[in-house]
């Protein structure tokens, strides 16, 4: 049986990124949907190596921190000039108040004509976060984590597969509630085997397998972390509040979510694939 979801680690660091690695963007595909959560800095180029960018059927990003959506504007620069180009403007989800800091920052470009730097090559909108979003086959829901600015969760479901992506959070009762019983939790573990003291906008390690072990969710997957700690050693503390399945995101990483249980494969894809303006080239 095909897999109903397949999650692809686009990008798994934090904002200052680990050597080699890009800022926060993951791949979720089904049969008849393509969909990137969040644009950190460097996810475009990894972007290149899962999928031929206009296939993506929409972005959407978690909040308007700059290490999840700067790559907006090297894609942006992608579908207008190419080489590979769509039929249509890109849906591109932005959380409430995205639209006007979007729109702001990318009024210090140079004008390149008439018409307006995203709306050229974007359908740019704001999603509800009270309100499912249907994107073909796959349901996306929302919810607000705990972070220094306005930060939504995303659960996203096809059939008896979910997975839910904590964005940026401290923990967070709502998250963990948003999680409950989800076949994958991909939560952050920015502060590694750190504490936050003060304003708290952040998780360790631990932290995420206590929420992970709160919302009974099947697997449990640590990203958006820096070179302090080894992988080991976050798996090594989620587990000290998590019984289930732990594994660290890594680029290039490939999950298959199968159902609601815990039939999750992983394998590390093949990184040397070539976009479709490279295999053209070379056919010619």
């Amino acid at each position: 049986m095909a897999a109903a979801i397949r999650l692809r680690v686009i990008g798994s660091s934090p904002s200052v990124q680990r050597p080699g690695r890009a800022c926060s963007c993951y791949l979720l595909r089904t049969r008849d949907s393509a969909v990137l959560f969040d644009m950190g800095s460097g996810a475009l180029g990894n972007l290149h190596a899962a999928i031929d960018y206009p296939q993506l059927d929409a972005v959407v990003i978690t909040h308007m921190h700059a290490d999840h959506f700067l790559d907006l504007i090297p894609l942006r620069y992608g579908l207008k000039y190419g080489p590979l180009l769509r039929d249509g403007r890109m849906p591109l989800y932005l959380p409430p108040g995205g639209e006007a800091m979007l729109r702001t920052f990318c009024s210090a470009f140079a004008p390149e004509g008439p018409s307006d730097f995203l709306d050229e090559v974007f359908n740019v909108k704001e999603y509800d976060p009270g309100a499912p979003l249907e994107v073909n086959d796959l349901r996306l829901t929302f919810r607000q984590t705990r972070h220094y600015i306005d930060t939504y969760a995303i659960r996203a479901e096809h059939g008896a597969a979910s997975v839910v992506y904590s964005g940026d959070t401290a923990p967070c009762d709502a998250v963990v509630d948003h999680a409950a019983n989800c076949s994958l939790f991909l939560c952050e573990a920015t502060l590694g085997l750190g504490r936050e003291e003060g304003l708290r906008g952040h998780t360790s390690a631990e932290e995420a397998g206590e929420m992970a072990h709160r919302a009974g969710v099947h697997r449990l997957v640590l990203t958006h972390y820096g070179t302090t700690y080894a992988p080991d050693e976050l798996e090594e503390a989620a587990q000290m509040a998590f019984e289930g399945r732990v594994s660290v995101a890594d680029d290039g990483v490939e999950l298959s979510i199968e159902g609601a249980s815990s039939a999750v494969s992983a394998r590390a894809s093949d990184r040397r694939r070539s976009p479709r303006w490279q295999l053209e080239e070379a056919q010619g």
